[in-house]
């Protein structure tokens, strides 16, 4: 699918048949979405310029990434969006930017794209400009989404009370809800981190096009610095909610493992208790006549209550040493 985005601020879908001779020259934006090879095609004939495919876009060296021919700038970034199965992706956009006219090529659909194009005018600089504000504020709202999660998860991990219910599935259940927060943890950080890649790529993008499209009026650039900072902010940002990340994960994995030592605590106590009235269980079922016990009138009652007494001791021990 092909848009075109006119000066004025009109959109225009390309005809499936692509017989058009060529572009108005009031089309300063072409919006490229997962292009077959006959619209790449009549796209590099309208406009005589290249248009990169995904292989081309995927190169992860700068000077693959951004490059300048003859005046058109070409630009390659990694952005993030959101799968249908719900997943982030990233995926590469690429970005050739000429003094009079503007392409963008994508393979997944983007929110900012969208939410840009509706109100999109101006000249090609105007437009990459406009996306890359948009972009950077889409950035900005997912950021601003994965902190909220993480603070509900805080919440929850360090200052929500216990359980509540009987005390008989409580560790079980304190085990499954650290388990739950412990993937949400891991999901927003693998969501973070491809934020991350996402800020890099752009934070690349718009100082080259400052500094090599002499071309570009005043005005545009001031903006472009603005987004610079802008991305600088997100940056530190980003690494703040990695850390917050890191921290969370290294909590709930604390707590997973101080449910496993109090599960392991209990085994260890029960294990230890019953070793006493086995001994003595053991010393009285042997088959000696000359065990004076078994004469005894009361020897039966005897031996119940010192298998009592020695389960019981161990206990009062344990409870004293302050181990439950």
């Amino acid at each position: 699918m092909m848009l075109l985005h006119m000066v004025t601020g009109e959109t225009h879908e390309i005809a499936p048949d692509l017989r058009a001779p060529g572009l108005a020259d009031e089309v300063s934006w072409v919006d490229i979405h997962d292009p077959t090879a006959q619209e790449t095609a009549y796209i590099e004939r309208a406009t005589r310029l290249h248009i990169p495919g995904i292989e081309e876009l995927s190169e992860i060296e700068s000077s693959s990434r951004l490059r300048e021919e003859d005046g058109v700038l070409y630009l390659s970034a990694t952005l993030i969006h959101r799968a249908p199965n719900d997943e982030p992706v990233s995926r590469p956009v690429g970005f050739v930017l000429s003094p009079d006219r503007l392409i963008t090529i994508r393979f997944q659909p983007h929110v900012a794209f969208a939410s840009f194009g509706q109100a999109a005018r101006g000249t090609a600089g105007e437009m990459f400009v406009g996306l890359a504000e948009a972009i950077v504020d889409r950035l900005a709202d997912i950021l601003e989404h994965i902190a909220a999660e993480l603070e509900s998860l805080s919440h929850r991990l360090f200052r929500s009370r216990p359980v509540a219910g009987g005390t008989a599935h409580r560790p079980a259940r304190e085990t499954r809800d650290l388990r739950d927060m412990l993937r949400r943890v891991g999901a927003s950080g693998d969501l973070v981190s491809r934020i991350r890649d996402s800020l890099l790529s752009i934070a690349r993008i718009v100082p080259y096009v400052a500094g090599t499209a002499g071309w570009l009026p005043e005005a545009v650039k001031a903006r472009l610095e603005t987004v610079r900072r802008d991305l600088t902010s997100l940056s530190d940002y980003d690494g703040y909610l990695i850390n917050k990340v890191q921290l969370l994960l290294d909590a709930s994995l604390g707590l997973i493992n101080i449910e496993q030592n109090d599960i392991i605590k209990v085994l260890t106590v029960v294990s230890v208790v019953g070793v006493p009235p086995t001994l003595i269980a053991s010393m009285y079922g042997m088959n000696f006549k000359n065990i004076p016990e078994y004469d005894w009138a009361w020897g039966y009652e005897w031996g119940l209550a010192l298998i009592f007494i020695s389960a019981v001791v161990p206990l009062l021990w344990f409870k004293w040493r302050g181990w439950f």
